[in-house]
């Protein structure tokens, strides 16, 4: 083979490399991220925005969020690698975790998930306790939602009472703000929902507490983060997680965001922190 020829094959397979590589980093130039649809997709939708806005920013890369149907297929899809990052209940990170075999990874949360909580709400007067709850109808939010269904089962059977065997009868309503609607339009007599969405649904006056009011709020425990896989640059999970930590409410763009996210600031945390609530899953026969 004479040297022009060895060159020019060298020179094409230059080439290709370099187109190769371009061609994956352009694939990387965009992060997918979705969210667990705790809430109307509208409203997730919405709450994202500004966040999506300032991530791109920030990593210099188009972010896009997908909406997804149910809790089961935002796991899936960050485990199975059509997403790169998603916004977790504590629960459903720990389902994440164990289904991925540890390949995923918790970067931030927000302070409040330290120590969040759920709240019982009921328009019926003689229900004032976990107790008065037996022989009553009851719905949760999502089956794999943390706060709607998982913490709030744990207390009800750490307070002797087995939703399965003890109430009348239990449904799931699939979201936080779905919830508070069955027990305000009497579908059911009481619901347990995320102590945060209560909250916003009170300040937006789209409940009227003086009709449904909380009459149990459960103690404190860890929830809400966001995870990537394991398998995602070093380098852009340091991005992501300087990100959420630089955002600061004393400026009033990034008071904006947080305020969306229902968040004074970012944390950073680690999969440690979830170690109750993969063993209250476990008690509760949630998770194999």
């Amino acid at each position: 083979m004479s040297l022009f020829s060895l060159r020019t094959i060298q020179s094409a397979l230059f080439a290709a490399g370099v187109l190769f590589a371009a061609a994956a980093a352009q694939a990387q130039q965009v992060l997918r991220v979705s969210a667990i649809p705790d809430e109307a997709p509208t409203e997730l939708q919405r709450k994202f925005k500004p966040l999506g806005e300032y991530l791109e920013k920030k990593l210099a890369m188009k972010v896009e969020f997908t909406p997804v149907t149910d809790y089961a297929a935002s796991v899936e899809g960050l485990v199975n690698g059509k997403l790169d990052m998603v916004w977790f209940g504590g629960f459903t990170f720990v389902q994440a975790n164990h289904m991925s075999k540890g390949k995923v990874v918790p970067l931030v949360q927000r302070v409040e998930d330290e120590k969040f909580r759920s709240v019982f709400v009921t328009t019926n007067k003689s229900i004032n306790s976990l107790a008065d709850l037996k022989g009553k109808t009851l719905s949760f939010g999502s089956e794999s939602s943390t706060s709607g269904h998982l913490m709030p089962r744990s207390f009800l059977l750490a307070a002797k009472i087995d939703p399965d065997t003890d109430l009348k009868r239990i449904s799931f309503s699939g979201a936080h703000d779905a919830t508070v609607a069955a027990v305000a339009g009497g579908k059911v007599d009481a619901g347990a929902l995320n102590i945060s969405v209560w909250e916003k649904l009170n300040e937006q006056k789209k409940v009227d507490p003086s009709v449904v009011r909380v009459f149990y709020t459960t103690p404190a425990y860890y929830d809400y983060n966001w995870t990537v896989r394991s398998d995602m640059p070093e380098a852009l999970k340091k991005k992501i997680t300087d990100a959420f930590l630089a955002l600061d409410s004393a400026k009033p763009e990034d008071k904006a965001i947080l305020d969306l996210q229902r968040a004074s600031k970012f944390i950073p945390t680690k999969a440690a922190n979830y170690t109750n609530i993969e063993a209250a899953a476990k008690n509760a026969g949630l998770l194999k």
